[in-house]
């Protein structure tokens, strides 16, 4: 039998903006799942369907599943989902824009990804201190003035961000509702991330080489059947 094209969820539709014409969407099974599976969408105008251009791909949630986060959707959580909060273990469910490509290439190494792109050094954080100015972003410690007392070094020992994405997640940078949400490369099949979605090297490159600024790609995040 021929696989089902994935679809949208009815909770989001009304969400996403008519000049967006490529989505990232993620459907998890269930809300405590840590796999899940992730389809590359695209169409003509906004009087057209999606279509599947790429997928489904094997992806990782968060290691306690998915909540209800901050983006361009709005209302209820559906079915009593829970809300996201700093340091849940939840990826966030809604829809996103992603602004910006990061990872351990030089610009010049990453030309084949059209998205703005931020090389990662030892200076750049991403800060996850709700008491800071600088809570939810990426910075460049060459550039501000540190006032944190927690946040990530970006250019990790490991390969996770080699290649990633930035989610617009909580984009009013509103404290303890979460911080800094990427698409990321994983550790392995099956392994949960802190909150971000995580899939192997390949398909993360896949993703940022398909992705087109001027077609304006969001990320849709949700509970397959919603």
């Amino acid at each position: 039998m021929p696989m089902e094209e994935p679809r949208v969820p009815n909770v989001f539709e009304g969400a996403i903006h008519a000049k967006c014409l490529q989505i990232v969407l993620v459907l998890s099974p269930k809300e405590r799942s840590i796999p899940a599976r992730l389809w590359l969408l695209e169409r003509a105008s906004a009087e057209q369907p999606w279509q599947t251009a790429v997928g489904p791909i094997a992806v990782t949630l968060g290691r306690t599943g998915l909540a209800w986060g901050d983006g361009e959707h709005s209302g209820d959580p559906p079915g009593g989902l829970r809300m996201k909060k700093e340091g849940d273990g939840c990826s966030p469910a809604g829809v996103f824009q992603m602004p910006f490509a990061f990872g351990y290439a030089s610009a010049s190494e990453a030309s084949m990804i059209r998205l703005p792109y931020i090389p990662l050094t030892s200076t750049v954080f991403a800060v996850d201190d709700s008491q800071s100015r600088f809570y939810n972003q990426v910075v460049d410690t060459l550039k501000v003035t540190k006032d944190w007392r927690s946040a990530e070094i970006m250019r990790r020992d490991d390969w996770l961000y080699r290649w990633g994405v930035y989610v617009e997640h909580n984009p009013r940078n509103k404290a303890f509702r979460g911080s800094c949400i990427s698409l990321h490369i994983w550790r392995g099949p099956g392994e949960p991330t802190a909150g971000c979605t995580a899939m192997a090297e390949e398909d993360m490159k896949q993703v940022l080489t398909w992705m087109d600024p001027l077609k304006q790609p969001r990320l849709v995040q949700g509970i397959d059947g919603w």
